[in-house]
């Protein structure tokens, strides 16, 4: 009698969700702790170069790292993609961590002097091409698709705690000890990440995934991500929509809100009030897709609320008081963080893991080089046409990310995994 062999079939691995995740939790931890410690750089960074120089030559300092930033923002997406993000952004944090201590020691012997703050500032940014891709494209090798929706929203939540945390956390250190122990406690932050990441499981990339970002040059893998991005019948209309509302949505939410309380006699306190009241709502609005997991019809959701929140945008420059102000900034956090997530996840998502790291390299140079020109244009506009039509010309800006979004046919039919 001939015995056939018995066959096992893996018992199907039920995914567990993100939040009651290790893995996750781990990564998220560690994404954590590096953002409260960036807070704590850069208001260590703008704290010592005030002391070092005049107040226009500790601007030039912190708004260096912008430069290396935006130029090589691209090609940390590459490198990204081709090394893979765990281990570029596991290095990114050693050489922050690194430089940032070398000052802290260095301050901590002789006084704040404005050519080392420069090249830690110039260090920093350059590293921060590398390391931004590779943060956004880490989510989709540590947790399976369906949550990377859910994912989006917790590490909104843990951008909102580092800013809520760093700030007061490098307060007291410069209180305490000065620059030189905010730049230790900023660095040893970034410390913690380091094997918090190394303990991180990732994902392998299938083979026909993983091909493309090793098979040529750097400059052809950049093509081809940019090829990948233009030809996608969601990614392309999504980075255009991005483009709008961060262009419309930053000068007024910067400079605009500042030059608003300026004009209506709020005040410090009262602009406080209304940034609070952004964060607020930015915060909630993280927490109910952290919580939820999934919204349905993601892209038509996405085009109602850069709608709604450009609508909030325009009324802001028309509160009669502080308290009504903010509660339409309230409004306007709880729309753009609804709709920044919502671009987030159907980003993590849509997108190919292979060009995740370009994908994410291209919007972040989207939000972090276009972006902030209109700050400037901004406060130039508002000093010649006062503050009211300056906002809502940059609520128009923003709402034509809606109609962007509503006429893609491919993006307004985006969902997100179940």
């Amino acid at each position: 009698m001939t015995v056939l062999p018995v066959t096992r079939t893996a018992a199907p691995r039920t995914e567990v969700p993100a939040h009651r995740d290790g893995n996750v939790l781990r990564w998220l931890t560690a994404y954590a702790a590096s953002m409260i410690g960036d807070n704590v750089y850069y208001l260590a960074l703008s704290w010592a170069a005030v002391r070092a120089g005049s107040p226009a030559q500790a601007g030039v300092v912190t708004a260096v790292s912008a430069l290396p930033r935006a130029l090589l923002m691209l090609g940390g997406g590459v490198v990204a993609d081709r090394f893979g993000p765990r281990r570029v952004v596991i290095g990114s944090d050693a050489v922050r961590c690194a430089a940032v201590l070398a000052v802290a020691a260095l301050l901590w012997h002789t006084g704040p002097g404005l050519w080392p703050l420069t090249v830690l500032a110039l260090l920093f940014g350059t590293v921060d091409a590398v390391f931004l891709p590779a943060v956004g494209a880490l989510p989709s090798r540590v947790t399976s698709r369906d949550q990377l929706a859910r994912v989006q929203g917790m590490r909104g939540l843990a951008i909102r705690l580092a800013s809520v945390v760093g700030a007061p956390l490098g307060g007291l250190a410069i209180a305490a000890g000065g620059a030189a122990a905010a730049f230790g406690i900023a660095g040893l932050l970034i410390a913690v990440s380091v094997p918090l990441l190394t303990s991180v499981r990732v994902r392998e990339l299938p083979p026909d995934d993983a091909a493309p970002a090793g098979r040529a040059t750097a400059r052809q893998d950049l093509a081809a991500g940019l090829r990948y991005i233009r030809r996608h019948r969601v990614l392309a209309p999504l980075m255009l929509a991005i483009a709008l509302g961060d262009l419309g949505f930053v000068g007024p939410l910067n400079v605009g809100l500042t030059l608003l309380a300026d004009e209506r006699g709020w005040g410090a306190a009262g602009m406080g009030w209304v940034l609070a009241g952004f964060g607020t709502g930015a915060g909630a609005a993280s927490l109910l897709l952290a919580v939820r997991g999934r919204l349905p019809h993601a892209g038509r959701l996405l085009a109602y609320t850069i709608f709604a929140g450009s609508v909030a945008i325009g009324g802001l420059a028309y509160a009669p008081g502080v308290a009504a102000a903010v509660g339409v900034a309230l409004l306007v956090g709880l729309l753009a963080g609804l709709s920044g997530a919502l671009c987030g996840a159907l980003l993590q998502t849509q997108a190919d893991p292979a060009y995740l790291g370009r994908v994410t390299a291209v919007s972040g140079l989207v939000s972090l080089g276009l972006a902030p020109l209109g700050m400037p244009l901004s406060a130039a506009a508002i000093g010649a046409f006062g503050t009211g039509p300056v906002f809502v010309v940059s609520a128009a800006i923003c709402a034509l990310g809606g109609v962007i979004a509503l006429t893609a046919p491919a993006l307004r039919r985006a969902q997100l995994p179940n």
